[in-house]
């Protein structure tokens, strides 16, 4: 028997001092900074898009900006290898966040004067620079989570993996609603509300320069004095190679397709999410308070417990789980199709998405957590979360398609998303003993001496 099974009040204490970790407050306040941009590109523009009469395939087509999250591993090796020279006092990480967020309120403050109803393919030109800003904003508050935390404090891993997803649903959730009441309240609409949008990221700023901690430097910045293939070398290839050379290639691309496919059906809800609210007769103020602010607060809480979940059963289990209960709530969407806007459908609904979106969500990021090398931190880490968005952003922009194919059938709709999820499933059941024999002091109960750390 071991001492932490003769003592659980020992290790009851110290799960509590773990969370007694000023490293979680910032990683929830950045979290937060990652999911507010989807507001700006996603649910508020979905509802402003769909008041002013533009079809389904052309709110699911420029939701596709969401794209730029899918492929910003191209560039993550760049912030693996510089610094904003402006900005240098801050660090790279830090340096990173801080440039990216000022470029985000420039463009907040540009989107409040737009016009998408006279001039839709400016709107979104002005949305896929969001996308590429947030997107790149990613990168750094991953690889900053990332280096944050000693690979070798596990508990900390699944709680910081907890406050960023609780961050991501406040800044997407709660923050999100603040449109919704906006554009019922203020003279001039949603150009209005975006200008109220806008002025939040003094805020972010504000708070990262001040509260967030340096992490400890993982790799030397570039040689500004290597040659351009060395850098491609050393930037590019590397990253990947140590990736597909510490896994072996059989095992490295099952890991990437798991990545790909995990989320789609969530994806594909969540693209029409808002559509479907105002079609079946929800009004703004009822998907403000439901399917934001409700929303926001459940995962929040949910994600705290599926952090314990993961931590007691570990991270393999969680995302079975929380892989079975995202298909099984896309069943609950269908049924409020059936049935039409009723507000108790709706808040049991949302708690229940809320849930399986907490818990399937800390399991994901606490996987590919483990499956980076902090030698590569931006670019391993920024690949895997890049495909996984592959698979929530291109593919899922064609969801508007999907409904007007099935002539406005939501129902059958959200029963093929729940579909959706079980090749993901059987992925995840080839890998898991490999995973558990190769990495077990990630994916195993315990780490037996003389275990390797990726």
């Amino acid at each position: 028997m071991t001492a932490e099974r003769a003592a659980p009040g020992g290790r009851a204490r110290a799960l509590l001092a773990a969370w007694r970790d000023r490293r979680l407050a910032v990683i929830f306040l950045l979290g937060m900074a990652s999911g507010y941009p989807w507001v700006l590109i996603g649910s508020a523009m979905s509802a402003w898009l769909s008041e002013l009469g533009i079809s389904r395939s052309a709110i699911g087509l420029i939701g596709g900006v969401t794209a730029m999250y899918a492929v910003n591993f191209l560039w993550a090796p760049l912030l693996d290898r510089f610094r904003p020279i402006w900005l240098g006092r801050l660090g790279k990480r830090r340096g990173w966040i801080v440039a990216m967020q000022s470029g985000l309120l420039l463009a907040t403050l540009v989107l409040s004067r737009a016009q998408p109803g006279e001039m839709l393919l400016g709107t979104g030109i002005i949305l896929l620079v969001i996308a590429f800003l947030s997107a790149t904003q990613d990168i750094a508050i991953d690889a900053y989570r990332v280096e944050l935390i000693p690979r070798a404090d596990q508990a900390r891993i699944s709680y910081g993996a907890a406050m960023a997803t609780s961050g991501w649903w406040t800044g997407y959730g709660l923050l999100g609603a603040l449109p919704f009441w906006f554009v019922d309240t203020l003279a001039g609409g949603w150009n209005s509300a975006y200008l109220g949008l806008a002025m939040i990221w003094l805020g972010f700023i504000a708070a990262v320069v001040a509260l967030a901690p340096q992490p400890e430097a993982a790799r030397p910045l570039t040689d500004l004095g290597q040659t351009l293939s060395a850098r491609i070398r050393h930037a590019v290839v590397e990253p990947l190679a140590e990736f597909f050379s510490r896994n072996g290639i059989k095992l490295a691309l099952a890991v990437l397709a798991f990545v790909l496919l995990f989320k789609i059906g969530e994806a594909f809800l969540g693209r029409m999410s808002i559509v479907f609210y105002k079609e079946i007769g929800f009004s703004n103020e009822q998907i403000g308070t439901y399917s934001k602010l409700l929303n926001w607060w459940v995962t929040v809480v949910f994600a705290i417990l599926g952090s314990l979940v993961n931590a007691r059963f570990g991270i393999l289990r969680g995302l079975f789980i929380g892989g079975i209960a995202m298909a099984s709530t896309n069943l609950m969407f269908s049924w409020l199709a059936v049935t039409g806007p009723e507000p108790w459908l709706l808040s049991l609904t949302v708690v229940v998405d809320g849930f399986t979106a907490a818990l399937g969500t800390v399991a994901f990021m606490s996987f590919i957590t483990f499956l980076s090398s902090h030698t590569f931190t931006a670019t391993q880490y920024a690949l895997l979360a890049s495909i996984g968005n592959l698979g929530r952003t291109t593919l899922a922009s064609s969801s508007g398609w999907m409904v007007d194919g099935l002539d406005g059938n939501w129902s059958l709709f959200f029963v093929l998303t729940a579909i959706a999820v079980i090749p993901s499933l059987v992925i995840l059941a080839w890998l898991s003993p490999r995973l558990t024999a190769k990495y077990p002091e990630a994916f195993g109960r315990s780490c037996p001496a003389g275990c390797k750390r990726p």
